[in-house]
């Protein structure tokens, strides 16, 4: 099981409630790959702290290569620093990833990456899995696709909410990467709404407003 690639094939496969860009969807991979080695006990967290674990990275390729780029010395990176340092241009490094695997064929599809070419999903095993953990309501994939927008129109009212609730997580250290991408998901958008407000003023300065 790999959280990130499950979390980009829902990305893929379900229409996000708003526009999806590759920066938000970034930061929300880094996140999902930092749960993947704390499960692996491949990192661990020391408050909100990245300490290099006692077991190797699950196997795959960029979860490896998430693992070997892990800062070994103090002072320790902060998860929020991990964010914004591994999520540069993640998104395009998984679907890359997806592609070459023969998962995705570049094509008319439902959901535009600025920056990706078209893409629809293959059917296969991986595709497959994500949907199931994505129809069983699992909490980490349900609040990472939360955190981006991604919300699953539910029939069954005994399955987990969606919308704005966020699904239950008992696990202290993935709630603590939860919360940081959370954050990082909204110093992004204050950004962009700060150069949005700095690109208007400017404009109407050129227009004699």
């Amino acid at each position: 099981m790999s959280t990130p690639r499950d979390l980009l094939i829902t990305a893929l496969d379900v229409a996000p409630s708003r526009p999806l860009e590759q920066g938000e969807l970034s930061l929300a991979l880094a996140g999902a790959e930092l749960i993947d080695l704390l499960s692996a006990q491949a990192i661990a967290l020391d408050g909100d702290h990245i300490v290099p674990g006692s077991r190797p990275a699950p196997g795959d390729r960029l979860l490896d290569e998430a693992a070997s780029s892990v800062v070994r010395r103090v002072p320790y990176e902060s998860v929020e620093d991990w964010l914004w340092r591994r999520g540069r241009g993640l998104s395009s490094a998984y679907l890359a990833a997806l592609e070459s695997e023969g998962q995705l064929v570049r094509r008319r599809r439902r959901l535009k990456l600025s920056g990706a070419g078209p893409f629809a999903l293959a059917d296969s095993p991986d595709r497959r899995r994500a949907a199931d953990r994505r129809a069983s309501g699992e909490p980490v994939l349900a609040a990472l696709a939360s955190s981006v927008g991604i919300h699953e129109e539910r029939t069954d009212e005994h399955e987990p909410p969606s919308g704005d609730e966020s699904p239950n997580v008992d696990d202290d250290g993935v709630a603590t990467v939860l919360a940081a991408v959370n954050d990082a998901l909204l110093e992004l958008e204050a950004v962009r709404q700060r150069r949005a407000v700095e690109e208007a003023a400017f404009d109407n300065i050129w227009r004699g407003g």
